[in-house]
């Protein structure tokens, strides 16, 4: 190689040292990339250690799942056993101790004549305790088996839990009354060795699917509630229209799993304390309505001096039953199971348990037909608020003989004086002898005793599965024309009952409005007095036929009483003894009402005036 060459390749060498001087990182920069490096390397590390750990943990589950599999395969087979009396029939099985299968031998579900009622099946609901042993293993008494117990007392069984420990075991005695209850014992033997020295209360989880049991699932889902009594009988209940739960303090006496008409209730003999229940709307396609659970504790006491012990109610929601339960019992230790079964707010259910039940009670003793009792039921309301409506019509039939006066101090008095038109319409009304306020007293008796039965009929178990005329169940919904797609308030189908009762009130309004005084300015209410009945179509549509079938007799009668009202009340004879009182009034004193109303109604007429003379001195 010649000398240019040479020069060239040290130019070279030169230009590329230099390049690499200069590109060289900074000690900043080779601590940055150190630190990356690092963390690169951890990363990796610790993606070693979590593959390390699932493949134990996989490993793990195998086998726990092959020692299952073993137990499984060695697992003696599910037994039995059948608690029955003449209205209840239970299931209880080897697996888990509990009861699998409650029925009602009394009752069907809807659509079915033929099986008892079943308010739950082994899938559908769940109840065990926590156990915890001496070497702090936790154990399920759901997920345990148990030994049946050879016992000769009638209605009475006795379901075994064996311990690894000779001559130890945890009893569950079952015994069924002879009505809707079962109590059960938790009876331990020799467990002090066993199971934990701390425990002295025992968790409890308790979860039950409730199944569709009538044809109308809106109203069934509006009854359907998981409620509760707290220890000293105030009541507390979860949201029926939507998901909800509550965690509760206080020591709870009872947990009841309702539904519309029937409710499985579990009742501790002592309480239940540290409660957590919790309700869940099920989907309109799944054949349920509600899923409850409750998760609580009990206290126990494992040398067995102090009995543990329960009760379950699997019945109807019938005021009497339940009301039973408290006859001869002290008033703190009544259980007020009756509360299941809604009766409205306080004066309602008062006017219920006083007035509705024992006139129901009386005329189904007599072995009527259930239309027949509401009929007479409705009779016997109508007999009682009748000279309160008759004093309404007789009011409203004076206001309507004294409308041409009345109009003649509507024209003396112009719109812009309206308190000198009210003044000398009250002083009509009072020189005649009418008491405008008189045509409210009806409703304000009878509107208490229509809400006790809006109430009581949708939820009187004694209307279920009772039929009339084409209705085949006074307890649901009597539809005639059903069209498979749902209409806005109206839903997916027409109801006879309701739609009569709808017609029946199109009458009533139209003999009201004949017998009243009515404004010609006043048209929109004319129009909104008819719009009602069509609005109570939608209302009702949905209702029990039997409370539907009870308001157009109530209708129809009301009707009658008019008509019978108007035939008897002569307008000019009326009018003619308005003039009397008149002229017997005339130069009397006012009365104390009519004296203060006056003395009002002149103090507004002279703040108006007030308020009008500041206006002006501001303008």
């Amino acid at each position: 190689m010649d000398k240019n060459t040479w020069i060239g390749f040290i130019l070279i060498a030169a230009i590329f040292v230099g390049f690499m001087f200069i590109q060289r990182p900074s000690k900043a920069e080779l601590a940055e990339r150190q630190r990356v490096q690092d963390s690169i390397a951890l990363v990796q590390a610790a993606q070693a250690e979590a593959q390390r750990v699932s493949d134990s943990i996989s490993a793990a589950l195998a086998t726990e799942e092959a020692e299952i599999a073993t137990v499984e395969e060695s697992k003696p087979e599910e037994q039995w056993i059948t608690l029955q009396n003449e209205k209840v029939r239970l299931t209880l099985s080897t697996y888990g101790g509990t009861i699998q299968r409650a029925e009602l031998l009394e009752y069907h579900a809807s659509g079915d004549s033929v099986n008892p009622l079943c308010l739950f099946r082994a899938d559908e609901a769940s109840f065990g305790l926590t156990l915890i042993t001496i070497n702090n293993r936790i154990l399920q008494t759901s997920n345990l088996i148990f030994e049946p117990v050879t016992c000769d007392e009638p209605n009475k069984a006795i379901l075994r839990l064996p311990s690894q420990t000779e001559d130890a075991w945890l009893d569950f005695v079952y015994e069924l009354s002879d009505d809707y209850m079962v109590h059960l014992t938790l009876v331990p033997h020799n467990l002090q060795n066993v199971l934990a020295q701390n425990i002295n209360s025992l968790e409890l989880q308790w979860r039950q699917l409730i199944p569709q049991q009538e044809q109308g699932r809106k109203f069934e889902e509006r009854y359907a509630q998981l409620q509760y009594m707290l220890v000293g009988g105030e009541m507390e209940k979860l949201s029926e229209s939507k998901d909800d739960s509550q965690k509760e303090n206080t020591r709870v006496k009872w947990i009841g799993y309702k539904d519309q008409f029937f409710s499985t209730v579990l009742i501790a003999d002592d309480a239940f304390s540290g409660s957590q229940f919790s309700s869940t709307v099920q989907s309109k396609h799944s054949g349920y309505i509600k899923e409850y659970s409750t998760h609580t504790s009990v206290p126990f006491d494992l040398t067995g001096k102090t009995e543990t012990g329960f009760r379950f109610y699997f019945g109807p929601n019938h005021y009497h039953t339940l009301k039973a339960y408290d006859e001869g019992v002290d008033k703190e230790d009544r259980l007020h199971l009756n509360k299941l079964v809604p009766l409205g707010w306080k004066i309602v259910s008062w006017i219920n348990v006083i007035l509705v039940i024992p006139m129901f009670d009386l005329f189904s003793s007599w072995g009527l037909h259930i239309g027949i009792v509401i009929l007479l039921m409705t009779l016997v309301i109508k007999l009682i608020i009748l000279p309160f409506v008759f004093v309404s019509y007789k009011s409203s039939a004076k206001m309507k003989a004294l409308k041409p006066q009345i109009d003649e101090i509507n024209a003396k008095f112009p719109a812009e004086k309206m308190q000198e038109r009210q003044q000398a319409t009250m002083q009509l009304y009072q020189q005649a002898g009418v008491n405008p306020m008189s045509g409210c007293l009806p409703m304000l008796f009878q509107f208490p005793v229509l809400m006790a039965m809006f109430w009581f009929l949708p939820t009187a178990i004694e209307l279920r599965g009772k039929s009339l005329l084409w209705a085949p169940d006074l307890s649901t919904y009597d539809a005639i024309f059903h069209w498979g797609f749902n209409i806005p308030l109206l839903g997916d189908h027409l109801s006879l009952f309701c739609l009569l009762m709808t017609i029946a009130n199109f009458g009533y309004t139209y003999v009201t409005m004949q017998s009243q005084a009515t404004d010609p300015n006043m048209k929109f209410m004319k129009y909104m007095m008819y719009a009602m009945p069509l609005m109570f179509l939608f209302i009702f549509n949905d209702y029990a036929a039997g409370l539907s079938y009870y308001y157009l007799l109530s209708l129809f009668i009301t009707i009658l009483q008019t008509m019978i009202f108007r035939w008897t009340l002569d307008e000019k004879k009326l009018l003619a003894e308005m003039e009397a009182n008149k002229k017997k009034k005339a130069g009397k004193p006012k009365s104390g009402f009519m004296q203060r109303l006056e003395n009002m109604q002149r103090e507004q007429q002279r703040l108006a005036r007030e308020q009008a003379k500041a206006a002006n001195k501001r303008r």
